[in-house]
């Protein structure tokens, strides 16, 4: 049987261990990823529900956004948010995902989902497109002078075979 001081000792140890913890980052740690596993694990739930058929098809909606969301934001919370800025319009495809399942399962075909996933899918490409264009287009303007460099310097020394 424990006494009153085998209680106290192990309440100041576990005390120490949480100050060290809390101190080593751990808490922020496990804060910044809790949050994007839960609407993870929440998005993966109601399709678990849906296929287990508890739910109605209409829960793919949701279920398909929370999955995309929790993905997105998982992965900034591991790897950094500045990944955020290059990586927003996944937030307009988390939706369109959701809608397209709905109509991919839903008996009836429920075209207004299909029409809407489909133009969030493609607001999503173009977005990212225009990401691309802003962001890689120095390296793309940088690689396009280096080979014109490299075809004036080697390739027109060269005769022609023809």
């Amino acid at each position: 049987m424990l006494s009153k001081q085998h209680y106290a000792g192990i309440a100041l140890l576990g005390a120490g261990l949480v100050i060290l913890l809390g101190k080593a980052g751990f808490f922020s740690f496990i804060g910044s990823i809790l949050w994007p596993v839960v609407l993870l694990i929440a998005g993966i739930l109601l399709h678990v529900l849906y296929f287990g058929r508890m739910l109605p098809t209409v829960a793919l909606v949701p279920a398909g956004t929370l999955s995309v969301y929790g993905l997105l934001f998982l992965f900034c919370s591991v790897f950094g948010w500045s990944f955020f800025q290059h990586l927003w319009p996944l937030v307009l495809f988390g939706p369109a995902a959701g809608l397209y399942e709905y109509y991919a399962f839903e008996p009836f075909k429920p075209r207004l989902a299909l029409q809407l996933a489909v133009g969030l899918g493609a607001v999503t490409v173009v977005a990212f497109g225009f990401i691309l264009i802003t962001s890689w287009s120095i390296y793309v303007i940088g690689l396009v002078l280096i080979g014109a460099g490299l075809w004036l310097t080697v390739g027109r020394g060269r005769k022609s075979r023809w």
